[in-house]
């Protein structure tokens, strides 16, 4: 009867001792990957259940202690309205900005222009917030006044522009504007990825077709890439939602619910008047702050989940 030789005795130990380890460490990695999941979920309910808990005295209090005397709902809604509607306007001007940066660099810059230009994008994510809200009440809102006075003059008919223009530029226009400007590099950034990866099969097919640049583009690179500009957008739409300061220092705030854009009454955002008013609130002011804080949060949720909706969507058709 054979025996295995010592060296081969050794080689079976070592190969086991690597196999028990390389399992040992796809068991630890899998445990951290489950419990940064489950982490993820529990700071999320987290944050829901304290904000449930320190704003249900707001919304089961009587509605003239609330401020304004016409209850949580009357003193939540204009906030949401203004926290939408400029959000809508920075998604308007934003993500078709980002997408074409993200195509040009990509698809049209030479390569050494591409990555500066890239660098200058992704530097815009670190500017902090309050130095865009600086920039627009000290450059963009005075430099728009002329603009949004054309607007008035031929598009006054339009609920969005029929004036009076304010002097000062402090606007809901000049507002959307400035963050269509901050969720700039955050679109640009997971778009540019994705176009970067479309495959060069395709690419290179459809030119051999004859399509022209911008043919291949619409044919094959936007199509390639629809969820990841759907969800780059609704991460843009996030940051919008939840801008504080900026907005605060922009707007010239009056509480109205107004479509104009232009004019110098404007509805705050709920983040705004978080911000604006918490330091010197106390009692049930603080928890009515903290239940618009619940209403955003919310709004967020529920704009996250249509997106992933959407997503889904777009990955079923794209098979």
């Amino acid at each position: 009867m054979s025996t295995a030789e010592p060296s081969d005795k050794i080689a079976l130990t070592g190969g086991s001792r690597r196999d028990r380890m390389r399992r040992m460490g796809d068991q630890v990695f899998s445990g951290l990957a489950l419990g940064s999941g489950v982490l993820i979920l529990v700071a999320l309910s987290g944050v829901a259940l304290f904000l449930l808990i320190q704003g249900w005295p707001a919304l089961t209090a009587d509605p003239s202690q609330i401020p304004g005397g016409d209850g949580f709902v009357n003193y939540v809604a204009p906030l949401a309205f203004g926290t939408i509607l400029s959000s809508a306007i920075a998604v308007l001007v934003g993500i078709p900005m980002a997408i074409a940066v993200s195509l040009f660099i990509v698809f049209y810059a030479p390569k050494r222009i591409a990555q500066t230009l890239g660098a200058f994008v992704d530097l815009l994510a670190a500017i902090p917030s309050i130095v865009y809200g600086l920039w627009g009440v000290a450059v963009l809102g005075p430099a728009m006044v002329g603009l949004q006075g054309w607007l008035e003059g031929h598009l006054g008919f339009l609920p969005f522009f029929k004036g009076p223009v304010t002097t000062t530029g402090r606007t809901m226009f000049t507002a959307g504007l400035v963050l269509g400007v901050m969720i700039l590099p955050i679109v640009s950034a997971v778009t540019r990825e994705v176009f970067s990866q479309t495959p060069r099969k395709l690419i290179e097919g459809a030119l051999a077709l004859g399509a022209t640049r911008w043919e291949m583009i619409r044919m094959t690179v936007l199509p390639f890439g629809r969820s990841a500009i759907v969800g780059a957008s609704m991460l843009g739409l996030g940051r919008a939602l939840g801008e504080t300061m900026a907005v605060a220092l922009i707007l010239s705030i009056s509480g109205d619910v107004t479509f104009n854009l232009i004019s110098a009454g404007n509805p705050s955002t709920i983040a705004a008047n978080i911000a604006l008013k918490f330091p010197e609130s106390s009692g049930l002011a603080v928890d009515v702050l903290i239940a618009s804080g619940l209403a955003l949060f919310a709004i967020t949720l529920v704009v996250n989940m249509a997106a992933r909706s959407v997503i889904a969507r777009a990955e079923r058709g794209a098979r």
